[in-house]
């Protein structure tokens, strides 16, 4: 088997542990709130996407320049019965 660079890393130093540790617990901070945000808007979010899928089928939306498209209800994509169907970050 071929012995390549990247398969070899240096061994991590006790600072560079520790930064790591730290950033994963404040990115887990950060997720969790940016999920809280977003679970506490869930109900006017559906709202916009209902008032976009509307838009889009009334008054179509720009495909280049100044040329429209109507979206016909029948290329509208279902809504997934899943629960977090709409969910942003995972």
């Amino acid at each position: 088997m071929t012995k390549h660079v990247q398969d070899e890393k240096p061994p991590m130093t006790k600072e560079a542990k520790a930064w790591m540790d730290e950033e994963l617990v404040a990115q887990e901070a950060r997720y969790k709130a940016i999920v809280a945000e977003l679970d506490g808007i869930a109900d006017e979010r559906a709202t916009w996407i209902e008032e976009f899928l509307h838009n889009i089928q009334t008054r179509g939306f720009n495909v280049t320049g100044d040329t429209k498209r109507k979206i016909p209800k029948e290329e509208i994509p279902e809504k997934p019965a899943r629960p977090d169907a709409t969910r942003v970050i995972w």
